[in-house]
């Protein structure tokens, strides 16, 4: 029981979000990719994306197994198998008309605080269910909204009692034994950067990669724990990405083998919300019928869902990258695993909650 303070803060306004909606859907280019090609000495770059004008000749990458599409503009020296990596290229300029971009001013109609008229919190009365054993968390359980809140810092859930792993004996004696792969874009790769971090005898091994970018692999050997990190398939804005790296996420899962030592993490969410909400869906849905294979060939196989997360919202960006794009896509999300045996990690929910500001890596 106490005082809560309330906070408000308008993201976008309704004039805002319907700008947001037609540059999303009309400028699916408006980030555009890169990929080099190299034989030799000869060296060429040429742009990438889902789709391409066809006006000049283009390599197709369209992956095989899952159909997710992928052109680049062919090279005019060289073949199309001569391509060795991706990259985000940069931003289309000129998106917003004229009058468009009042609607993107900070603190004025982008992340304004609402000022409160009167007092700035409510009284919470003491729940009788306070202290109740609500069960551990498990998988399969469906999620709820609000999903938790924050006591003395804490994370607490309003479905069941979260295991807490505070030290690194606690995650040692979770993980030993088991294979962890950790499969999507930066913010998981943060989990990976975190036990690397925290477990003393978890030793990362570097096979050359590009910083940042992985794949990485870290094993702890008296305690058998490996840990794995792999980005996922285009889209995606990192600087350099072998092009032998540029694997699909629903292809991966295909290749594990599951069992009650197998841990899976994905996450795949922020480099999609430059695109028609439509491309998601199709990506969901190949990862989706991966993991229900998966589950169906190694039941015991844990698979955790990590939603997305609010982030940072600078008004040079926020065309490309907002909040309001990224809730489509978390609540897109939702409800696709939402009937299966998978847990979920609620990043949405637990950072809109807290009180640090708006970060896309928390």
């Amino acid at each position: 029981a106490g005082n809560v303070e309330v906070s408000v803060i308008l993201v976008h306004p309704s004039e805002g979000i319907q700008v947001l909606k037609r540059i999303r859907d009309e400028r699916p280019d408006k980030v555009y990719f890169q990929s080099k090609f190299r034989s030799g000495t000869t060296t060429e770059e040429t742009q990438c994306n889902l789709c391409l004008p066809d006006d000049l000749p283009i390599c197709n990458f369209t992956d095989l197994k899952t159909g997710e599409p992928w052109f680049c503009y062919k090279p005019k020296k060289l073949p199309c198998s001569a391509r060795v990596n991706h990259a985000r290229g940069g931003y289309q300029n000129g998106l917003l008309m004229t009058e468009e971009s009042r609607f993107f001013q900070s603190k004025v109609n982008l992340q304004k605080p609402i000022l409160p008229s009167g007092p700035d919190y409510v009284t919470v009365e003491a729940s009788s269910r306070a202290g109740a054993s609500l069960g551990q968390c498990v998988r399969g359980m469906s999620l709820t909204s609000p999903s938790g809140f924050y006591y003395k810092d804490q994370w607490m859930l309003t479905q069941c009692n979260i295991r807490r792993f505070n030290t690194p004996t606690s995650i040692i004696d979770c993980l030993q034994g088991k294979v962890v792969h950790l499969l999507g874009d930066s913010t998981i790769r943060q989990w990976f950067e975190y036990l690397d971090e925290f477990l003393p005898d978890l030793t990362k091994f570097d096979f050359g990669e590009t910083k940042k970018n992985g794949p990485y692999t870290a094993v702890d050997i008296a305690n058998k724990i490996m840990v794995k990190y792999r980005c996922h398939g285009p889209p995606i804005e990192f600087s350099d990405v072998s092009s032998q790296h540029l694997h699909y996420i629903a292809n991966e899962l295909d290749e594990i083998r599951g069992g009650k030592n197998s841990v899976i993490a994905i996450t795949i969410w922020a480099h999609f919300s430059t695109f028609p909400v439509e491309v998601y869906i199709r990506r969901l849905q190949n990862i989706r019928r991966s993991i229900v294979q998966l589950l169906n060939r190694s039941p015991d196989t844990q698979i955790i869902m990590k939603t997305a997360n609010v982030r940072a919202l600078k008004p040079e960006h926020s065309i490309f990258h907002n909040d309001w794009n990224c809730f489509q896509l978390d609540s897109v999300l939702k409800k696709m695993f939402k009937d299966i045996n998978v847990a979920f990690v609620d990043a949405w929910e637990m950072t809109i909650a807290h009180y640090l500001p708006h970060d896309i890596h928390p």
